[in-house]
């Protein structure tokens, strides 16, 4: 059988097997922002001393469909950033291929090649590349729970979230903690721990009325850099393994914050809560060079002085996502500040719900 033509991977064959009634599995999971505790999920930090991570998933998703097929072909294509990859069952997956490397990741620990049926996949996320929102372990994450649907496999929650861990960090040797893939299985407020290969997550009962005040007081903006969050999180291991103490302390106390951020987070004491992000945002920045640079110390200085109580990076730091911490009469003054640094202020708000995934035919 020839090699599929890549020209042919477009959404009018997605569009005809939904017409035609084709069965179509879907999966979303949420993105997070991280409160307290990022970096302390990474090892060897995490398996000598245990990280402990405050984190919420958001209304922005990362997507996967899954098109079956009868024409002996996998196919895949990612919807944001034109990567295609097609071949032919008989052939198996190319030795040399780049493009799809999550989607790869997924279909080669599942051994979808050898269960003889073909498929087209697509995936698209709600943010761009390098966010700081856990992009890549939130795409891992759906892609499993679109197979887990279609295989029927019978995951649970914490089964998902391991082997999204294992496919990322250890399968394809991509840098990373372990709060991204908890946070997109599990969704909602978690406050995490950590220890070698121990997870346990535990949800935060926060009021409606409390996860509406923290929805109003946080402004995010897109800083209108991204980066790759390996480069800084290699920078913090060094770090740790050749004993900086100034970065490993400053570990230890990002630890101790996430302790103290569920404590008031808890108590709705959100003004305080917004102080500690200030603190966690100091203490970050010690852990790794990579974590800050001029221009985003300059964007979060302004929106300090236009009257945002706390604020920081979200994620591994570098670029990405900043979220601040504001009072409702300065948040106009936090938001012109921003933008005028060059950031994109964005509309978000909280989920409570993980991964999803679904079945559909459509005639």
């Amino acid at each position: 059988m020839a090699e599929p033509a890549l020209s042919d991977l477009d959404l009018d064959d997605a569009a005809d097997a939904e017409a035609n009634g084709r069965t179509v599995i879907r999966a979303r999971a949420p993105l997070r922002i991280s409160f307290g505790g990022g970096g302390t999920d990474v090892p060897p930090y995490v398996n000598e001393r245990g990280g402990l991570v405050l984190n919420a998933t958001i209304n922005r998703y990362a997507y996967v469909t899954i098109i079956p097929n009868d024409r002996g072909e996998i196919r895949m294509r990612s919807l944001d950033y034109e990567e295609e990859l097609a071949y032919d069952l008989d052939e198996g997956m190319p030795e040399d291929a780049h493009q799809m490397k999550l989607a790869r990741g997924v279909v080669d620990r599942f051994d979808v090649d050898e269960r003889g049926t073909g498929f087209d996949l697509y995936t698209h996320a709600d943010c761009p590349p390098g966010s700081g929102l856990g992009a890549s372990s939130t795409m891992v994450v759906a892609l499993i729970g679109a197979f887990d649907k279609w295989l029927q496999l019978g995951l649970d929650p914490y089964e998902t979230a391991r082997l999204a861990y294992e496919i990322e960090r250890i399968d394809l040797e991509i840098e990373g903690g372990k709060q991204d893939q908890y946070a997109a299985t599990f969704g909602g407020f978690n406050y995490m721990e950590f220890r070698d290969d121990v997870a346990l997550i535990n949800p935060l009962r926060i009021p409606d009325d409390g996860v509406a005040e923290l929805e109003y007081a946080l402004v995010m903006a897109f800083t209108g850099t991204s980066r790759y969050s390996s480069d800084i999180i290699e920078d913090q291991i060094d770090n740790y393994e050749e004993k900086n103490m100034s970065a490993v302390e400053a570990m230890d106390r990002t630890r101790e914050l996430a302790v103290e951020m569920k404590r008031v987070i808890l108590k709705g004491r959100f003004y305080e809560f917004g102080k500690l992000l200030h603190t966690a945002w100091e203490v970050k920045k010690q852990m790794a060079s990579k974590i800050t640079n001029p221009e985003i110390d300059e964007m979060y200085a302004a929106a300090r002085e236009a009257g945002a109580m706390g604020g920081k990076i979200s994620g591994a730091g570098g670029g990405g996502f900043m979220f601040c911490f504001t009072e409702f009469d300065r948040q106009h003054a936090v938001k012109e500040a921003l933008a005028e640094h060059g950031a994109d202020v964005v509309d978000f708000g909280f989920t409570d719900r993980g991964l999803q995934a679904w079945t559909r035919t459509l005639r």
